[in-house]
């Protein structure tokens, strides 16, 4: 009976909470979003599969599952197989890397070649400050919330539509908050599709979307080369905190660029980049066990984050606006989604758009110059974050 009652007490199943069967729920939601409707489909199976793990009573698969002190004459205590892999993200490593990752797979010529395109993804930081400022006032009408500045920081940086940005900024200022927070960002980046479309036709005309946008200029292979590393010595000067997301994004785009490393390439974009996101996915997954993510403060950081996304639209539509008045009439304003940096998506929905009411334009390129430039805007602003309230 003894023995019989120690394999009861093993069984996972007798040990599950209600906060546990409603994790797993949740995690097969995300798992059909993923599989089924193929939303963001890379990044969220590995999230939703750790997340349902790490809320199965007694396998210790979550990322807190530490090991214990050593007793000494008594075997090292082993922790769980996630907590190794969270340390990743708990020492800031897996987002840098991604950003290499990306940084062997980004062509910055689009921003290069049209410098303006910088100001619709400062345009696209709207919803970053927004999301930030009502966190703040929330706390204080509110202080039971405990949305700190920092909090309130890694919350508004959900507007950045950057996963390794958010992720890294949060582990920095607010890592008991990860999973709301890195969960929100994933799942809003998901649905960009569905989210912009309507707020990019409430504030264009249909005149201004049938705009046909002049080819960029090419870039020659020097200023391509000059760009990472000039954009490197800039940000490690001016805002410290950032390198090493725009070092990395920079080391990569030096490497694709410089074309004397080629063989690193195929590397970094396709096997490193697939297991640095494998990594990130199964950690952030982990985290969201149920005692720590079914709290209110979740429900608010999810509305928080989408206030966020909705803003970084607008708020890049609206200053893309503002250059075709500018430039005379040389600037779809549609291309004003990709302030946020979603990329490629963000692009995506400006083609699709774009050829939905001139089926002669070609959009794609045009967008890519401001979701690069929101990519390196939102890493400084995440960098002048962590500098101010870590």
């Amino acid at each position: 009976m003894e023995y019989f009652q120690t394999f009861l007490d093993g069984i996972g199943l007798v040990k599950m909470t209600i906060a546990d069967a409603v994790m797993l729920l949740v995690s097969l939601v995300l798992m059909y979003l993923a599989i089924v409707k193929k939303c963001e489909p890379f990044l969220l199976v590995p999230l939703s599969f750790g997340m349902m793990i790490a809320n199965i009573p007694l396998a210790g698969l979550d990322a807190y599952a530490a090991p214990g002190p050593h007793v000494p004459g008594e075997p090292e205590p082993i922790g769980g197989l996630l907590y190794y892999l969270y340390q990743g993200m708990k020492l800031s490593i897996w987002p840098p890397l991604i950003f290499l990752c990306l940084g062997a797979m980004t062509d910055f010529g689009p921003l290069i070649a049209r410098p303006g395109s910088v100001f619709i993804g400062v345009g696209g930081q709207l919803g970053i400050f927004t999301a930030f400022g009502l966190a703040l006032l929330l706390n204080s009408m509110f202080p039971e919330l405990g949305f700190t500045p920092g909090v309130a920081a890694s919350i508004g940086i959900i507007g950045s539509s950057d996963g390794p940005t958010t992720i890294y900024t949060v582990v920095r200022l607010a890592p008991d908050m990860l999973a709301p927070v890195a969960i929100a960002a994933y799942s809003y980046m998901a649905l960009v599709p569905i989210i912009q479309p309507p707020i990019m036709r409430l504030l264009t005309t249909k005149k201004e979307r049938v705009i046909v946008m002049p080819t960029p200029k090419d870039v020659s292979k020097a200023k391509r080369i000059i760009f990472p590393i000039a954009m490197t010595l800039g940000t490690l000067l001016l805002v410290p905190a950032a390198g090493p997301l725009i070092a990395m994004l920079m080391l990569g785009n030096l490497i694709k660029e410089a074309g004397v490393v080629d063989r690193f390439l195929p590397t970094l974009q396709k096997p490193l980049l697939n297991i640095f996101t494998i990594l990130i996915g199964i950690s952030v997954g982990a985290t969201a066990i149920g005692e720590r993510f079914l709290q209110p403060t979740t429900l608010i950081i999810i509305c928080l984050g989408l206030l966020a996304f909705g803003f970084g639209t607008a708020g890049g539509v609206l200053m893309a606006k503002l250059l075709n008045v500018i430039s005379g009439g040389k600037v779809n304003p549609l291309i004003g989604n990709s302030g946020v940096s979603a990329m490629p998506m963000a692009a995506r929905v400006s083609q699709k758009l774009g050829q939905e009411y001139n089926p002669q334009n070609h959009l794609m390129m045009h967008a890519m110059g401001p979701i690069v430039a929101s990519t390196l805007g939102s890493a400084l602003v995440a960098g002048v974050f962590i500098t101010i309230f870590r």
